[in-house]
């Protein structure tokens, strides 16, 4: 019954309201018994899965392989990189007993896989020939989230990838880093269509026990910012208490360059909040399992037979193209049913097929992100609807790349800069001396964090906005989830 009622609430009036029907009503995920957690139902994991399986082919053409490793960690692998455990103890979840018995050692876990990963590593690698080490895995986390959750964008387990590479040196490291943040971005633009501002954190955003952090940050449409993905340089904050250590050619021992980095399911959130509208989803064709949906409509019997062929024959020839389809041929709901439920689940493009469209040799197309209706014939339903998903891609990026344009706004001002976020949010481009106290207060006053730091320094426009000292970056600042 939920599903025949729809969406609710707009968007526009109550995001959060809205956000959570969608998920639930699209069927993309439910609650789990435990607070903090979810369920992730067959259409939301196919989703996932074809996000996964892009950027997964992106890193193994790269080189890289794909690992698993321990859920359970033990305590003293955390404590080994003090600054890395002080980061995430308060958000782990502990097993302290086996049975009926006390553990002599408390386990975490996995809330990241750094210290688990750099001890095998350690193992593993003896010389220069055993470089570079080249690892993704694909696997859950769990951190306690004891604030206000949300499915996909805030729970306590959630699925990513996370990689873990080991170099010879710094520069080795940074190429890696950059070169992971160009594949996220092509992920994420290219094939998610939501603009990004690429950029580095500051030293108090970064990663705990990263030598630095680079981001990709997306606006959604309440004002506040999210981290898409990161890849950070470790440095040598791991190999040295970890001991990677490697022969090099110059028969010396070197401590190695470590980088890791990471995308999450959070993906499926920015695509719900940024591309839905007040019918529901809305998903890029590049990332949708069903891109195209075939809907047969007959209102006598007689008709079926012939309506039912030419919609099979329309869907063997668009899967022979490449394209992923669906035929809904269920009789027990009605056409303008399906069309509500197929639009709630933000299928890029729908195909009517009706008694008219058998007589004329045509068919029907619906396009999903601007309700557009296109008459076809029939030889060329395949050209059509290839460039239709082509089309649909591109202004889904074009709306979104606007709506980022228009949400930064440029201030010197500080009274200007709370007022900015106060009153629309957004990112707010301004200049800021540096200092991480001065950012602090920034955060403490506003509740807005340097998003990001460009990767190409731009020219200061004017003093530090917070103290009025000399500036020497420019920065993005926003609230964020």
């Amino acid at each position: 019954m939920s599903k025949q009622l729809g969406i609710s609430t707009k968007k526009v009036d109550d995001l959060s309201e809205w956000y959570t029907q969608v998920v639930t009503k699209a069927e993309l995920a439910d609650y789990a018994p435990v607070k903090g957690f979810i369920i992730l139902r067959p259409y939301g994991n196919s989703i996932w899965e074809r996000i996964r399986d892009l950027l997964d082919r992106r890193l193994k053409e790269a080189g890289h392989s794909n690992a698993y490793f321990p859920l359970l960690i033990p305590e003293g692998y955390l404590q080994k990189e003090a600054t890395h455990f002080k980061g995430f103890t308060p958000e782990v979840f502990w097993v302290t007993q086996s049975g009926d018995n006390t553990l002599s050692e408390r386990l975490a876990v996995r809330p990241t896989s750094e210290t688990i990963v750099y001890e095998a590593y350690s193992r593993w690698i003896r010389s220069w020939r055993d470089l570079p080490l080249l690892i993704n895995l694909w696997n859950s986390v769990v951190r306690s989230e004891i604030t206000t959750t949300r499915p996909f964008l805030r729970t306590s387990e959630f699925l990513w990838q996370e990689g873990h590479t080991v170099h010879a040196t710094k520069e080795d490291a940074d190429s890696e880093v950059m070169m992971i943040l160009e594949f996220y971005r092509q992920l994420i633009e290219d094939e998610m269509s939501i603009p990004v501002l690429l950029g580095y954190k500051s030293e108090k955003e970064k990663f705990k026990g990263a030598l630095y952090t680079t981001t990709l940050e997306a606006m959604m449409p309440d004002g506040k910012a999210i981290q898409m993905g990161t890849s950070h340089n470790l440095g040598q904050n791991f190999s040295k208490p970890f001991e990677i250590k490697y022969l090099g050619k110059d028969e010396e021992m070197h401590y190695a360059w470590t980088t890791s980095w990471g995308v999450s399911w959070r993906l499926i959130s920015a695509i719900i909040m940024l591309h839905g509208d007040e019918k529901g989803l809305v998903v890029p064709p590049q990332v949708a399992p069903i891109q195209v949906v075939l809907v047969p409509i007959y209102f006598k019997e007689e008709q079926s037979e012939a309506i039912t062929a030419k919609t099979k024959a329309l869907a063997d020839a668009l899967r022979k193209a490449g394209v992923e389809t669906h035929a809904d041929f269920r009789d027990q709901y009605t056409p303008g049913w399906k069309f509500n439920e197929w639009e709630l689940k933000g299928v890029p493009l729908r195909i009517e097929v009706g008694p008219r469209d058998v007589q004329n040799k045509q068919c029907v197309l619906v396009r999903r992100d601007n309700s557009q209706e296109l008459t076809v014939k029939d030889e060329e339903v395949v050209d059509r609807v290839k460039s239709c998903l082509q089309e649909i891609q591109r202004n889904l990026f074009a709306r979104a790349k606007k709506a980022l344009e228009a949400s930064i706004q440029q201030v010197s001002d500080y009274e200007k800069f709370r007022n900015a976020l106060a009153e629309r949010g957004g990112f707010v481009r301004a200049c800021w001396c540096g200092m991480s106290d001065c950012e602090e207060v920034i955060q403490n006053d506003t509740g807005a964090t340097i998003r990001t730091l460009p990767l190409k320094d731009e020219q200061p426009f004017s003093n530090c906005v917070r103290c009025g000292k000399p500036a020497t970056k420019v920065a993005y600042f926003a609230r964020s989830y």
